[in-house]
């Protein structure tokens, strides 16, 4: 396995060169565009990495699934979908036109911007910092790593520089989606995507729902239905709006983020982790996506 990975890095590394760091997030442009790293862990425990595998980078929108699945604990499907729907939308990630344009207006699914703001609006909490708690908690929990934590600076940078999604938020507020207080909900978001983590850590997540929701420690974090809600995403909607041609290339339900990583789940098998952050023109990893579908090649993971 450690060859395998190795090749996929030699075979991704030649193209880093053609995409570019998420400037829209000043923070991110620190990122060295040139870093490069995997992790995969199998059901026997087995952790494999290789690269810049101990680079810690943001969570961003791989953050995505993790809150979804956290919602769907805290209420029912009917709930959560009274909020967001369950189709691809065929726009960028941080589009708003369809929320103008198609009514009645809520977003198409969680993991477009407008969606993963609306969910963060349920999260359950007396306040933001008890929301804060949760969901560090629940990360922790599904990477089996009490030392996760959010990035300050990339969180400030986020909020400072965030008008897109404070506009969505808002639009969200005026077609009552979103029901609490938009300032609130759009910090929570800003934290989520905040979040720091390694490859290791996308991994570990990756299996607990490759699992269906078992963690690397044997600890049951989600129930079946759940894990299976949140992988069909990941297939349909897991890449933005280049979900199609990923599910024709690699075939495994996956979740990217700006920030470089991309958390894969291939069922009953392996959790993966990659992270590369020069991002082609969708806002997907290029070293990710070329690792990935060497990977799946190789090992014959596509679910299709």
């Amino acid at each position: 396995m450690n060859d395998i990975l190795n090749q996929a890095i030699q075979i991704a590394k030649p193209n880093l060169s053609k995409g570019k760091l998420a400037d829209y997030i000043p923070e991110l442009t620190k990122s060295n565009p040139q870093n490069i790293g995997i992790c995969i862990v199998d059901l026997e425990k087995n952790i494999y990495e290789a690269g810049d595998s101990n680079v810690k980078f943001t969570i961003q929108s791989v953050s995505k699934p993790i809150m979804l699945a956290l919602a769907l604990l805290e209420y029912d499907e009917e709930k959560i979908f009274s909020k967001v729907g369950k189709e691809p939308s065929g726009d960028p990630f941080n589009s708003y036109m369809k929320l103008e344009i198609v009514k009645p207006s809520k977003p198409y699914n969680p993991f477009i911007n407008a969606g993963a703001i609306a969910i963060a609006s349920i999260i359950k909490g007396e306040n933001l910092q008890e929301k804060e708690n949760k969901i560090l908690d629940f990360f922790r929990k599904m990477a089996c790593n009490p030392d996760i934590s959010i990035n300050d600076s990339v969180y400030k940078s986020e909020k400072e520089t965030g008008h897109r999604n404070r506009a969505i938020g808002h639009i969200l507020k005026n077609e009552g989606i979103i029901e609490g207080d938009v300032e609130e909900t759009l910090d929570l978001y800003f934290k989520q995507c905040s979040i720091e983590v390694t490859v290791k850590d996308l991994a570990l997540m990756g299996l607990c729902l490759a699992q269906n929701g078992i963690n690397y420690n044997g600890e049951r974090i989600l129930d079946e239905k759940i894990s299976k809600i949140v992988k069909a995403f990941m297939f349909t909607c897991g890449m933005y709006d280049e979900s199609g041609e990923y599910a024709i290339n690699v075939g495994i339900p996956s979740k990217s983020g700006v920030g470089g990583g991309i958390m894969a789940s291939v069922p009953f098998k392996y959790g993966i982790g990659t992270y590369s952050p020069s991002l082609d023109c969708k806002g997907n990893s290029i070293g990710g996506l070329d690792m990935l579908k060497f990977i799946s090649e190789k090992l014959n993971l596509s679910i299709l």
